[in-house]
């Protein structure tokens, strides 16, 4: 039962804890998605040549895209471990665990000699410390969500959930900044043999500060209350999975489409653009910093409109043009201009935005407060298994297997499927709702409850 505008609670006055809340929430997922991104980025750009040399160049971007998948496949690990924690020990503390792991791993994969250097131990130690990336991403996203969206009104929970979904775009604007930075001032000898690690070495700088704004905040205000009326959860995750099925499902399902999107347009779009339109590195990269810039206004404009027209509606309507797009993409950029690429590129972006800013109130929205940090980690970690981990694999195998464009398109326009699928499964609450929502039924007559 939806609760009349009367009843919703009042907003919050803490403005000033909301907005450190939003501040940390966005810093420090950005800073856990420059680490993230810049071993994505360089996957597709050097891992190859450096940790998986092979005669064969789409070999060894074949293998570079599997450790780039390995920090997908760990996420659950992290989702299934923070989670937990963050529902019963509190948010505020699982969230600087998270960084700290995160932040070690990049920090060490800057340090790690080549295949040239120790033979097979170097991919093997890159492996694990991507494993290591993974597993902090996969407990970080469900709590950066809530150390926003807790502090705020839940009447625009679609925009402050958002300071979460902004991490990512501006991280890889950062790291993508850097790589395009060193690429332009170093040459490729120089860039190969030294200049990839700077990039990563950064990384113990940025660690620290995150820390210290992540370390100045309170606990969120839904987690006190949780705390005062000893309502934590003993056992989350067998919470989430035999109450709140038909909710987890929804929420997995839900972020397929942005995840293979995002995947496309800012991981392989730069092998695709220097390898079959034989476009330099630093014009691919200028491609996607200029979409990814644009996502840090967009993504919360996209937040914003969502606390204001249906959520679900919004988000299943950029799912559909996610379907859409790559079938004009392709074409577009086959003369291999720069300037058509990167309209490309924005194009796409922008689609994402219009996805990716509901996603997170819409996924929170899923579970009730007592559980919301374990089923929004399982939701997302286990939703990049099946969605970002695959993608470019799937991507550069079906490029190699065909020579066209078409599966790419057909592969994610399938995944689009999925999303509408997954949103209208969703329980789609209004604006104003109560904190605490009513989990969605989980017998055959639940279709009836879905507005």
């Amino acid at each position: 039962m939806q609760p009349t505008a009367s009843s919703a609670p009042p907003p919050r006055t803490d403005r000033s804890g909301v907005r450190r809340a939003f501040v940390a929430s966005l810093t420090g997922t950005a800073l856990e998605w420059y680490d993230f991104a810049v071993y994505s980025a360089a996957a597709a750009l050097v891992f190859g040549d450096l940790f998986f040399p092979s005669k064969d160049p789409t070999t060894g971007t074949l293998l570079a895209f599997s450790t780039y998948a390995v920090g997908y496949v760990s996420r659950p690990l992290g989702g299934f471990v923070f989670g937990r924690l963050g529902d019963v020990i509190g948010r505020k503390k699982v969230l600087i665990a998270t960084l700290v792991l995160i932040g070690a791993a990049t920090l060490l994969i800057g340090l790690l000699p080549t295949y040239a250097t120790v033979g097979v131990a170097a991919p093997a130690a890159l492996v694990l410390l991507r494993f290591a990336q993974g597993v902090g991403v996969g407990g970080e996203w469900g709590g950066a969500v809530l150390l926003s969206s807790e502090f705020g009104d839940p009447r625009r929970r679609g925009f402050y959930a958002s300071a979460a979904q902004v991490g990512p775009p501006a991280g890889n604007l950062l790291a993508n900044g850097v790589l395009a930075g060193l690429g332009a001032t170093l040459t490729e000898d120089q860039f190969l043999s030294w200049g990839w690690r700077v990039a990563f070495l950064l990384s113990g700088l940025l660690v620290v500060f995150g820390l210290w704004i992540r370390a100045k905040l309170e606990e969120t205000p839904v987690f006190k209350a949780m705390e005062a009326a000893q309502d934590r959860p003993e056992a989350p995750l067998r919470e989430v999975f035999t109450t709140q099925p038909r909710a987890l499902t929804a929420a997995i399902l839900s972020r397929v489409a942005p995840d293979v999107l995002y995947a496309m347009f800012t991981v392989f779009v730069l092998t695709y653009a220097t390898e079959e339109l034989d476009m330099s590195r630093g014009s691919a990269l200028t491609a996607v910093l200029i979409g990814s810039s644009l996502q840090i206004v967009l993504i919360p404009l996209a937040g914003a409109l969502s606390d204001r027209v249906n959520r679900r509606l919004l988000y299943g309507g950029a799912a559909v043009a996610a379907g859409v797009w790559p079938f004009l993409f392709f074409p577009l950029v086959a003369d291999g201009s720069w300037a058509l690429l990167t309209l490309g590129v924005v194009g796409a972006l922008v689609i994402h935005s219009l996805m990716y800013g509901p996603q997170a109130a819409f996924i929170a929205e899923q579970f009730s407060p007592r559980l919301r940090y374990t089923g929004s980690s399982l939701a997302y970690t286990l939703a990049g298994l099946i969605g970002g981990a695959i993608a470019p694999l799937l991507f550069t195998t079906l490029l190699g297997a065909y020579h066209a464009w078409v599966p790419l398109a057909v592969y994610i326009a399938i995944t689009a499927a999925v999303t509408v699928a997954g949103l209208w499964l969703g329980r789609n609450p209004s604006a104003a709702e109560e904190e605490e929502p009513e989990p969605l039924p989980v017998g055959p007559t639940a279709s009836t409850t879905v507005s």
